[in-house]
C-alpha cells in the first residue's frame, strides 16, 4: 500500500512550529495575526509548490486543490492553523499537515485520483482572539451572522475587529469560493484526540464516530455578606459555602451515572472576594458532556433537584448554552476504519468531547473525522505532543480514506 512520507511529514511539524513560536515548546498564534498570516503564506507557497490551484473565501477559509481526472465533485480535507495563547503544535494545525502531506503524496507518487482533491485551512477556529470559536466554518453552515462576526472585537486590541483583520490578512476572497454541497463530495478532518485514551488503551487510530453533546449551566449562589471575625458560624449565610456543597452533591450524583459522562465546574467567581468579608454572591459553571441525549437528560435532572435554599443561601440556575449531539456520516466513519484495518494500525470508535469545524460541516456535506493518540493526553498547551509516527499513520489513513472514498 501507497504510504506518505515520514520525513516530509516531520518537516511539516518542524517548519509550521516556528510561526509563533514561543520558546517553550508550544505557539501563540492568534486566528490572522502576523504570525497566523505568515503560516499561510507558507501554506499556500507549498500547495502552489505541488500544483494545487489555491482561493479563498468571504471569511478567509483557504482552499488548495489538485484537480481530478474527472469533473466530479471535491474531496475536502484539513483544519486550523489558529491556536490559544501558549498553544501547541498539533491541534488544529496537525489536520493541515497532513492532508497536505495527503495531497503530495498522490501528486508524487502519480496516484490516479476521479475526483478533485482540496485541503481546507479554516479561519478562527479556536475563538482565542475573536470570538465565538469555529466562527468562519459556523458562518458558512449558517450557524453565526456574518455582520455580527466581522463586529467581533480581538482580546489583544481593543476596538480591532475581526472585519478588520480579515481586510489586513490579504486572504479576504469572494464567497462564491466557500464549500458548496453542490460541489463536495465529502470531508474528512483529522486531529489530535486532544485526551488520554488512545495513547493509555495503545490505540494508532480513533474512529470518530461524532461530536458528544454538552450543556452548560450558570449557578448563582446568594448569601448575606458579614465580618469574618465578628460572624457566628450558625448565623452565617456563606454563599461560597453553599456552593462548595453543590459542587459536592453534583459529584456524588453525577458520579453514578454512565461512566462516559465528563464534567467540569471550570469557572467560579466570588463577591466580594475579600479575605475579610463572607461571600454573599457566588457563581459557578457546569459543563458536562455525553454523547447519549439521554445522559444529558439525567444530567438535567439531576440539576433540577438542588433546593432552592442550601446552606441558607438562595440557590439559582440557568442554561448558558448547549448542543446537541453529532453523528457523522456512517460510510464515511466506515471507511476510516477500514483505512485502518488495512494499514494493520489498532483502532476504536470514539466521540470527539471538543467542538472542530467539522461539527458544522456534517449540516452541508457528508463528514468525518480521524483521531491521532495525544501523549499524555495534553492539548491546549505547550506540552501537547504526538510523535511523527503517529501523525503519519494518521496520514495514511488519511490517505486510504480519501482515495476509498473517491472510487465511489
Amino acid at each position: 500500500m501507497v504510504q506518505c512520507d515520514y520525513e516530509r511529514m516531520e518537516d511539516k511539524i518542524k517548519t509550521f512550529s516556528q510561526f509563533g513560536d514561543t520558546g517553550k515548546g508550544g505557539i501563540t498564534r492568534f486566528s490572522l495575526s502576523e504570525e497566523a498570516v505568515a503560516a499561510r503564506r507558507e501554506f499556500v507557497r507549498r500547495m502552489e509548490e505541488i500544483g494545487a490551484t489555491v482561493t479563498t473565501d468571504d471569511m478567509a477559509n483557504v482552499y488548495a486543490t489538485i484537480a481530478g481526472t474527472e469533473d466530479l465533485p471535491m474531496i475536502f480535507s484539513g483544519s486550523h492553523m489558529d491556536s490559544v495563547r501558549q498553544g501547541g503544535n498539533y491541534d488544529g494545525i496537525l489536520g493541515v499537515l497532513t492532508a497536505m502531506e495527503v495531497a503530495e503524496t498522490i501528486v508524487k507518487e502519480k496516484i490516479p485520483h476521479r475526483h478533485p482533491i482540496t485541503v481546507i485551512v479554516w479561519t478562527n477556529e479556536e475563538g482565542a482572539r475573536f470570538e465565538p470559536a469555529m466562527m468562519s466554518s459556523g458562518v458558512i453552515c449558517g450557524k453565526f451572522n456574518k455582520d455580527d462576526m466581522l463586529a467581533s472585537q480581538a482580546k489583544d486590541i481593543p476596538g480591532y475587529t475581526f472585519g478588520e483583520a480579515l481586510e489586513k490578512s490579504g486572504f479576504k476572497g469572494e464567497e462564491k469560493n466557500r464549500l458548496n454541497p453542490s460541489n463536495t463530495k465529502a470531508l474528512v478532518e483529522l486531529h489530535i484526540e486532544q485526551g488520554p485514551v488512545l495513547e493509555a488503551e495503545g490505540i494508532d487510530i480513533g474512529v470518530v464516530e461524532g461530536v458528544c453533546g454538552m450543556i452548560n449551566y450558570e449557578f448563582t449562589f446568594t448569601g448575606q455578606a458579614g465580618h469574618a471575625g465578628t460572624t457566628p458560624m450558625k448565623y452565617r449565610k456563606d454563599a461560597l459555602y453553599a456552593a462548595v456543597k453543590t459542587i459536592q452533591y453534583l459529584h456524588d450524583e453525577l458520579d453514578q451515572l454512565d461512566g462516559k459522562l465528563v464534567y467540569t465546574t471550570g469557572k467560579i467567581s466570588a463577591h466580594p472576594n475579600i479575605h475579610t468579608i463572607i461571600p454573599d454572591e457566588v457563581k459557578i459553571t457546569l459543563d458536562a458532556r455525553h454523547q447519549d441525549p439521554e445522559v444529558i437528560k439525567q444530567v438535567l435532572a439531576v440539576i433540577k433537584k438542588i433546593p432552592g435554599l442550601v446552606e441558607n443561601c438562595k440557590v439559582s440556575y440557568e442554561e448558558a448554552w448547549s448542543r446537541k449531539t453529532v453523528s457523522f456520516t456512517s460510510e464515511l466513519v466506515d471507511y476510516v476504519e477500514k483505512s485502518a484495518q488495512e494499514y494493520g494500525y489498532t483502532n476504536r470508535r470514539i466521540y470527539s468531547g471538543p467542538g472542530h469545524d467539522a461539527q458544522f460541516a456534517i449540516d452541508l456535506v457528508p463528514t468525518t473525522m480521524i483521531f491521532v493518540p495525544s501523549v499524555g493526553g495534553h492539548s491546549h498547551c505547550e506540552i501537547e505532543y504526538t510523535p511523527v509516527e503517529n501523525c503519519l499513520k494518521g496520514a495514511n489513513v488519511l490517505l486510504n480514506t480519501i482515495l476509498h472514498i473517491d472510487k465511489q
